[in-house]
C-alpha cells in the first residue's frame, strides 16, 4: 500500500507541475463581488426555530421542515441564506468533512487526497455561471474555518457542489440510486401530470437530518422552490412558478479526470430560467457536465414529461409516444445510447434495469394517481411481484437512506416533500403562489397546506421499522470489526440475521466475518445463505461465487 501510494505521489506531482497555472488560477479566482458591503447580515433570533433578515426568512415548520425564503440578486441570496442557515451549513459541513476524514484518517493520505481534489477541480471555475459563483461566495463567507486547511471555504463550496457528480462517478462508494416516474391523462385522477421521485444520496445519517424547503425570489429569471440542504445552491428537486419540474438521476459514468459544470447546477439553470421542456434543453446543451445523468423535466403547459440524457461527449432526449407515463432509474433510455456501452453495462450488472421494472409494475397496478398513491409508491419496499428483498436493499424504490422522496402536481404549482425519516414521514404540502406570496407579505412561513399533507408511512412505527434500524447500527459496527480484524461475539452475528433476515447482505457481512476468523465452513454456509436471497447486483452475485469457493479450497 505504501509503496503505491509512492507511485500515485510521484504521478500527481507530475501532473501538479504540468498544470500548476491552472491549479493556481482556480485557487485564486473570484467573482465580482462588488456591493457586498451593503448587504444587511444582521440576523434576527427570534426563536431556536424562527431567524430572519428583512422579509428573508428561516424557520422550522411542525414537520421538522426548515423553510428558506430569500430574494434579491446573487449575492444578496447568497450572502443572505449563509447568514440565515449558518448552524445548519456548519452542521452539513462537518457530517460532510468527517466523513471524508472517516475514509481518510491518515494526515499523509488526506494531503495526498486535498491535492488529487485540488487538481481534479482545476477548471470547474471555468464551468460555473458567475451568477452562480456570486451565489455559492455569499454563502460561504459563513463558512467553517476549521476546513480551511483543506480547501478555503468559497473553493470548499464551490467543490461541494459537485460532490454528486464524483460520488455517483466513484461507483464504489454507492452514494445514489434514484428512482422517478411521471404519469398524465387517463393515467392520474384528474389527467393533470403527476411526477414522483426518490433522492437516494447518502453520505450518512447526520447529513440528512436538516431538510430545507428552499423558496427563491430571484431578480432574474422564475421563482422556484426546492428540497435541499444548506449551502447548497444547486438543486436536486425542484419546481418553478412557470410549472416545471426538475428532478435528477445518475447515470453510468466513466471515471471523470477534470470536474466541469456540477449537474445540480444546470438543474438550477433550468428551474431558474426555462418555461418549456424546449427551452430546459437548451439550456443543458449549452453546459459542459462531467458525468452522466438524466434530468426529468416536466411542464404544466405541455402536460408532459421528457428526459434530457446528458454525458460528456453525448446528448439525448427521451419522450415516450403513446403513452401516458415515464419512468426513470439509472440507465440512459434515448436513441443517443442505445449502443453505449457503459449504459449497456449499467443495465446488464447493476439493479438500475430492476427498480425501472418494478417502477412500471407499481404504476400498472396503480390506475388514477393521486399524490398519496404517488406517495405509496415511492415507500414500496417489496421486490417484483411482492417478492420479499430484505430491508434496506437497493433493488427496491425505497431502499430506506433516501434523503427525501418529493411529489410535484406543476399545472396546480403544488409539492410535497417528505420529512424524516427517510421518505417515510409525512408528505408536507405546499402550494407555490400561495407560499410565495405569504412570504413577500412577510410571513413567518410558507404555510403548509396541513388538509392536502400525506400522512407518515405506518410502517415507522412498527417493530420491523425499529428492528431495522437497529440492523444499520450493528452491520456497521461487524463491517468495522471484520475491517479491524477485530474478534466479535456470536450472539451478534446470531442477532444480525434476526434483525433483517431476508437481505442477502446480512450473510454476506457474515460469510466475511467467518472467513476473516477461518471458520471457512461457516463462512460457506453464510454465503450459500446470501445466495438463495435476492442478491442486488450482477457482481455481488459474483463476489458469493468466489467467496464460495475459496473458502472450499481452505477447508
Amino acid at each position: 500500500m505504501k509503496l503505491i501510494f509512492i507511485k500515485i505521489s510521484i504521478l500527481l506531482g507530475v501532473l501538479f507541475l504540468l498544470n500548476s497555472c491552472g491549479i493556481k488560477r482556480s485557487m485564486q479566482d473570484r467573482p465580482d463581488i462588488s456591493g457586498i458591503e451593503a448587504i444587511d447580515t444582521t440576523r434576527i433570533k427570534h426563536s431556536d426555530t424562527h431567524y430572519s433578515i428583512g422579509k428573508n426568512s428561516l424557520y422550522k415548520n411542525q414537520y421538522g421542515i426548515w423553510e428558506l425564503y430569500v430574494e434579491g440578486d446573487a449575492l444578496e441570496r447568497g450572502v443572505i441564506s449563509g447568514s440565515l442557515t449558518r448552524e445548519l451549513m456548519h452542521k452539513q459541513e462537518t457530517a460532510f468533512m468527517e466523513k471524508i476524514y472517516k475514509l481518510v484518517p491518515e494526515t499523509g493520505y488526506r494531503n495526498f487526497l486535498k491535492k488529487t481534489v485540488t487538481w481534479f477541480n482545476r477548471k470547474m471555475y471555468l464551468h460555473v455561471p458567475e451568477e452562480y459563483k456570486q451565489e455559492i461566495y455569499g454563502t460561504s463567507l459563513f463558512g467553517l474555518e476549521k476546513y480551511n486547511d483543506f480547501a478555503p471555504a468559497y473553493i470548499r463550496m464551490l467543490y461541494f457542489h459537485g460532490a454528486h457528480d464524483i460520488g455517483h462517478a466513484l461507483q464504489d462508494l454507492m452514494l445514489v440510486g434514484c428512482t422517478s416516474f411521471a404519469a398524465w391523462d387517463e393515467k392520474t385522477e384528474d389527467g393533470q401530470l403527476l411526477l414522483g421521485r426518490n433522492f437516494d444520496f447518502y453520505v450518512g445519517d447526520e447529513f440528512a437530518e436538516e431538510k430545507i424547503a428552499a423558496f427563491i425570489n430571484p431578480v432574474d429569471g422564475h421563482k422556484f422552490m426546492m428540497y435541499t440542504w444548506a449551502g447548497m445552491i444547486g438543486s436536486v428537486s425542484g419546481l418553478n412558478e412557470k410549472g416545471i419540474s426538475v428532478t435528477i438521476n445518475a447515470g453510468k459514468s466513466k471515471i471523470p479526470l477534470q470536474a466541469k459544470t456540477p449537474i445540480s447546477l444546470v438543474a438550477r439553470e433550468i428551474l431558474q430560467y426555462a418555461s418549456s421542456t424546449k427551452e430546459a434543453i437548451e439550456i443543458a446543451k449549452k453546459r459542459e457536465v462531467f458525468v452522466s445523468e438524466s434530468i426529468m423535466v416536466g411542464s404544466a403547459n405541455e402536460r408532459k414529461a421528457i428526459l434530457i440524457e446528458v454525458a460528456p461527449g453525448n446528448f439525448g432526449v427521451y419522450e415516450v409516444e403513446n403513452s401516458n407515463e415515464l419512468v426513470c432509474s439509472n440507465h440512459f433510455q434515448s436513441e443517443a445510447y442505445v449502443e453505449d456501452n457503459r449504459n449497456l453495462k449499467a443495465i446488464k450488472e447493476s439493479h438500475t434495469q430492476y427498480r425501472f421494472d418494478k417502477m412500471r409494475e407499481l404504476l400498472s397496478e396503480n390506475e388514477k394517481l393521486t399524490p398519496t398513491k404517488a406517495a405509496g409508491i415511492l415507500r414500496d419496499k417489496a421486490g417484483l411481484k411482492g417478492s420479499n428483498l430484505g430491508l434496506g436493499n437497493e433493488m427496491a424504490i425505497n431502499q430506506l437512506l433516501a434523503h427525501h422522496g418529493i411529489i410535484f402536481k406543476p399545472e396546480e404549482r403544488k409539492v410535497w416533500v417528505s420529512a424524516n425519516p427517510y421518505q417515510l414521514g409525512a408528505f408536507a404540502s405546499y402550494d407555490l403562489e400561495q407560499a410565495f406570496k405569504d412570504f413577500e407579505d412577510g410571513n413567518v412561513s410558507g404555510s403548509v397546506m396541513t388538509d392536502e399533507t400525506i400522512a407518515e408511512d405506518p410502517f415507522v412505527n412498527t417493530e420491523t421499522y425499529k428492528d431495522y434500524e437497529k440492523y444499520r447500527t450493528l452491520s456497521r459496527e461487524i463491517t468495522e470489526a471484520i475491517f479491524a480484524e477485530r474478534k466479535i461475539s456470536e450472539e451478534k452475528i446470531k442477532e444480525l440475521k434476526y434483525l433483517n433476515p431476508h437481505f442477502w447482505e446480512v450473510y454476506k457481512i457474515a460469510g466475511d466475518y467467518y472467513f476473516q476468523q477461518k471458520e471457512y465452513k461457516k463462512a460457506v454456509i453464510n454465503y450459500k445463505q446470501g445466495k438463495r436471497r435476492e442478491v442486488t447486483t450482477l457482481p455481488d452475485k459474483e463476489y458469493l461465487e468466489k467467496m464460495i469457493k475459496k473458502s472450499y479450497r481452505r477447508l
